[in-house]
């Protein structure tokens, strides 16, 4: 009974995103307002390169391919032949027989069909990486590795079936991502982690943590004065989608899910390891619980933040190098509003990350040192 407690006090949250949801139903009933335009694209394989040579374009060498391709799938029985390497472009791919590539159709001005290649088909690689990944969770972690999986489709689920949608209908961007992970938080923690004090422990430590993050996030987005049109993403979408008028609130919205991602092992770790300090000696209280944890936390504290950074800092790389030989000065630099931006993200996260160690470990130490809530036999399985 008492261990039910805790355990409703995290389900309250994925109550509150059920009782949204319902309020936000006839939207959800509506299709997204935008509207693509159609095009043929044609998925075809490289069978034969009859030439290759180099030309010059607009003052650059290029290699120019002349080949022939076979649509797929090959029952279409259509072959055409192009020319590549006569259109000045940043990066020019160099193609080899069997390479499988995109066609998108062209009429010409008197009426005729061309085909242009517009980039590689990369599935089958995506496909053998993704089995690699499935095989190696589920024989490491065995059950535990197929409820993790299981909580990573329900995410992705909810993310495209709900998220992105709402959020081009035109609906407050926060609010979307906060009700997301509202639902993603209880659902993937219990799943990949059992229902267990532990695991709840985690979900209010990672609720907690995420709510400070995201009011910090939001007062420093609004003092920085982020526009949220740094990227040249956030202008198109603006372009295909007039009405949409909370670009600034899309960076608060992948702010807030992103620390859902990296909380989850911070805040069930630290639960993991009052609970493991309680197991082995009975007698420890609150403050020899918190103390214990908080050791082991500032080693993840440490760790997590320079992982984080060093994330960061990969996916905005060739950012970084623009500014290598910048002659700008290091203060004009972070002012510019797309590295600021990225700064930004990167600052919040860690803080997040930083301060789900006390939260968790304050929970966790309040309620395994309680005896009242705190059964060795019973209530820490």
């Amino acid at each position: 009974m008492q261990k039910s407690k805790l355990h409703l006090i995290s389900l309250f949250f994925s109550l509150i995103f059920l009782f949204l949801l319902a309020i936000l139903q006839p939207v959800l009933a509506q299709e997204t307002a935008l509207k693509y335009d159609k095009e043929e694209r044609i998925e075809a394989v490289v069978v034969k390169i009859s030439q290759e040579k180099e030309i010059t374009v607009m003052g650059k060498e290029n290699l120019s391919q002349t080949l022939e391709l076979e649509f797929l799938p090959p029952a279409l029985r259509k072959r055409v032949t192009l020319t590549t390497g006569n259109i000045p472009t940043a990066y020019q791919p160099v193609y080899k027989v069997n390479d499988t590539v995109v066609l998108n159709s062209l009429v010409t001005g008197n009426g005729e069909k061309t085909y242009i290649i517009t980039d590689y088909v990369r599935r089958d690689a995506l496909y053998w990486l993704f089995l690699i990944f499935v095989i190696l969770t589920i024989f490491v972690a065995r059950r535990r590795g197929i409820f993790s999986l299981l909580g990573m489709f329900i995410s992705f689920f909810l993310i495209v079936k709900f998220l992105l949608p709402q959020i081009m209908s035109g609906n407050d961007p926060i609010l979307i991502a906060v009700l997301t992970a509202l639902a993603i938080i209880p659902l993937t923690f219990y799943l990949s982690h059992g229902i267990n004090l532990k695991t709840s422990i985690a979900v209010l430590g990672t609720v907690t943590a995420l709510i400070i993050s995201g009011l910090l996030a939001n007062y420093f987005i609004v003092s920085a004065k982020l526009s949220g049109f740094s990227s040249e993403e956030a202008v198109f979408l603006q372009v295909q989608n007039p009405n949409f008028a909370n670009i600034r609130g899309l960076i608060l919205a992948g702010i807030i899910i992103g620390l859902v991602g990296i909380l989850d092992d911070i805040t069930i770790s630290q639960a993991a390891i009052v609970r493991q300090l309680k197991t082995n000696s009975p007698k420890l209280g609150f403050w020899e619980l918190y103390q214990g944890a908080m050791e082991v936390g500032k080693d993840h504290i440490a760790s997590l933040v320079n992982t984080l950074i060093l994330v960061y800092t990969g996916a905005a790389l060739p950012l970084l190098l623009l500014f290598v030989n910048n002659p700008a000065p290091f203060a004009d630099v972070i002012n510019l509003e797309l590295v600021a931006e990225e700064i930004l993200r990167a600052l919040v996260a860690s803080i997040g990350l930083i301060l789900a160690v006390p939260i968790t470990s304050l929970l966790a130490a309040v309620v395994f040192g309680n005896k009242k809530y705190y059964d060795l036999r019973i209530n820490i399985k």
